[in-house]
């Protein structure tokens, strides 16, 4: 069994799957929860089925992008348990393992069908990746300001699904056919069993002491509206 932890959102959430599928899951949407509960999560998954750490065959992680401190949390607590362990590290691009869930509760889908999985950047940007539907790359990872010519280069033909914390900001921008916005999807680690267990499988393991998150975009701090002295 392997835990799989995904903070790279407001979404505190973790899963403890098998080859066959989540066997459970814990989280919370309440925001900048992460610190707090997710290693109580991971306690909770891991006692409740009667294991201990070392019993896991890995630790998981979404490596981002995302938000800079959930990301943090989220590979700091898996690197730890790791090292601890002395089991693998796995890590899984976010924009994927969002792509996966999607796909698994879509059933009317077509071969041309194209999917953007995209997170909120903050301010006018977001994160995004284009997949077809076997998972190929269309387009790797980037942060961007959308505009109308985002996606001009794909071919008009094909529905785009766009899914994501972030995929509203793209809604009165695009202007093309084919699209297709779904509100209700949300992220959680329960979308990362599949990925990772392809990644397990195929010996696709982290670096547990130098593996950082996938930021993408450096961290920038802003300078406090009021002066406290």
């Amino acid at each position: 069994m392997i835990i799989c932890i995904e903070t790279a959102t407001s979404l505190c959430s973790v899963a403890l799957c098998d080859s066959k599928g989540v066997i459970a899951l814990k989280e919370n949407n309440e925001g900048r929860s992460h610190a707090a509960l997710l290693t109580i999560f991971v306690q909770d998954l891991i006692q409740e089925a009667n294991l201990r750490v070392t019993d896991l065959e890995a630790v998981a992680v979404s490596k981002g992008p995302g938000s800079y401190t959930g990301l943090r949390i989220g590979v700091s607590t898996a690197k730890g348990m790791a090292y601890a362990a002395s089991i693998p590290l796995i890590g899984i691009g976010t924009t994927l393992s969002m792509f996966h869930g999607f796909i698994s509760s879509e059933k009317e889908l077509h071969d041309t069908d194209l999917f953007c999985p995209v997170i909120d950047a903050r301010r006018m940007e977001v994160y995004y990746s284009v997949y077809d539907i076997n998972g190929g790359i269309i387009k790797n990872t980037r942060a961007e300001i959308i505009s109308e010519d985002s996606f001009s280069d794909l071919p008009a033909a094909s529905r785009i699904y766009f899914f994501g914390d972030g995929s509203s900001k793209c809604r009165d921008i695009i202007k093309r056919n084919n699209i297709v916005f779904d509100d209700e999807f949300s992220i959680s680690a329960a979308y990362m069993q599949k990925p990772v267990y392809d990644s397990f499988r195929g010996l696709r393991f982290e670096n547990t002491a130098y593996f950082e998150p996938f930021y993408l975009k450096d961290f920038l701090t802003t300078r406090p509206v009021k002066n406290i002295l």
